[in-house]
């Protein structure tokens, strides 16, 4: 084993994803080490990611690193990397929603924070958006909380529910949440001609596009939407344009009217009457299996902007209620939207995303010492 370094990590599922959380300081500062580390720890870059711990699929080759906090507003400081499959890089343009959903309870596990009560309030700086996360974690004395009757489409079973509050990621990369200052712009696309989208900024920026202009239904599925690489050009052209237009990283979403339709993924059916709208998120040149919590957060604010591709094609929340649901390949997804209209624009109280997490494995990785 001389030759070997060995990491302490530990493996979580947060949401629909699952990644390695690594501390700040069992990494070299120098970035370009840190990232070789990291890529070698994932077995990155090889499609199997066989010589590592990646599981070959986007949503399941992510990393969280986990350190002090920086501010004195904050528990944690938090980075996610999305670590290529088939490029040695490590990618830090962006934040991931369903990853998330596990750094309270990994911060809470490794006695990072010491919860009061239950649910334990987490503060959770992101290092990449350089906006506070809230986390609620439900806790038995020091104890995360793994089990409970919550359920999200996409991960089989149910866990303790983990509320999320992203209401501070509202502007934050482009300082504010309609980025060009209108709820529809229209691109010139190659190819495409000009297309009318929504751009609005809250967690990860989103380009919003109704199906229909790109000649879909919205209930497309993988095998569909894969397979067209036209539709996946325009859709990342779509991006390219989007993000060239506001300065930064921006996530395609294909939104449609509410229909039913059976899951491409599960086989189920999604009821038309059980969610406001469809999604469907171009996530790396494929479709999303599922919807990213990220753009969750992102196209539910979209929902209650006038004007907005997503105001256009939903119906309003239930009478009574905040919930947005959204139906995606693998089901629905639902959040709480609390917001109100002001003279500088809409202000966001409450963001809020319900996710599970689960501890999945902890130990040591190895890597080469001369990586570092």
């Amino acid at each position: 084993m001389s030759e070997m370094a060995r990491i302490p990590c530990v493996i979580y599922r947060g949401g629909t994803s699952k990644g390695i959380f690594l501390k700040e300081n069992d990494l070299p500062s120098d970035p370009a080490k840190r990232d070789a580390v990291i890529c070698a720890l994932f077995g990155s870059p090889d499609t199997r990611q066989i010589d590592g711990l990646g599981g070959a699929d986007p949503l399941t080759s992510k990393v969280a690193i986990i350190g002090p906090p920086s501010r004195p507003d904050a528990d944690v400081d938090y980075t996610f990397g999305q670590v290529d499959i088939v490029s040695p890089t490590v990618k830090y343009n962006a934040v991931c929603g369903n990853i998330s959903a596990a750094v309270g309870p990994y911060a809470i596990d490794e006695g990072l924070v010491r919860p009061g009560h239950t649910p334990a309030k987490v503060r959770i700086f992101s290092t990449n958006i350089k906006r506070i996360i809230e986390a609620s974690v439900p806790v038995a004395g020091n104890a995360v909380t793994v089990s409970g009757d919550y359920a999200i489409d996409g991960v089989p079973g149910t866990g303790a529910q983990i509320e999320l509050n992203w209401a501070d990621t509202a502007g934050a990369n482009t300082g504010t949440i309609l980025p060009t200052g209108n709820p529809q712009d229209s691109l010139t696309v190659g190819g495409l001609g000009t297309i009318s989208v929504s751009i609005v900024d809250v967690g990860n920026p989103g380009v919003f596009v109704k199906a229909k202009d790109l000649g879909l239904k919205g209930i497309e599925g993988p095998e569909e939407i894969d397979s067209n690489l036209e539709l996946i050009e325009s859709c990342n052209a779509i991006a390219n344009a989007a993000g060239e237009k506001i300065g930064a990283t921006a996530f395609v979403t294909l939104v449609a009217p509410p229909q039913t339709y059976d899951s491409p993924i599960t086989g189920r059916q999604v009821r038309a009457e059980n969610v406001n709208y469809l999604v469907r998120m171009i996530y790396m040149s494929k479709l999303h299996k599922a919807y990213s919590a990220s753009q969750t957060i992102c196209s539910g604010a979209a929902s209650v902007i006038p004007g907005t591709t997503v105001y256009e094609v939903r119906t309003p929340p239930v009478e009574g209620t905040d919930l947005v649901r959204m139906g995606h390949p693998a089901g629905v997804t639902e959040l709480s939207v609390l917001a109100e209209c002001s003279p500088d624009g809409m202000v966001f109280h409450k963001i809020g995303v319900c996710r599970t997490a689960r501890r999945l494995m902890e130990g040591y990785a190895f890597v080469r010492k001369e990586l570092f």
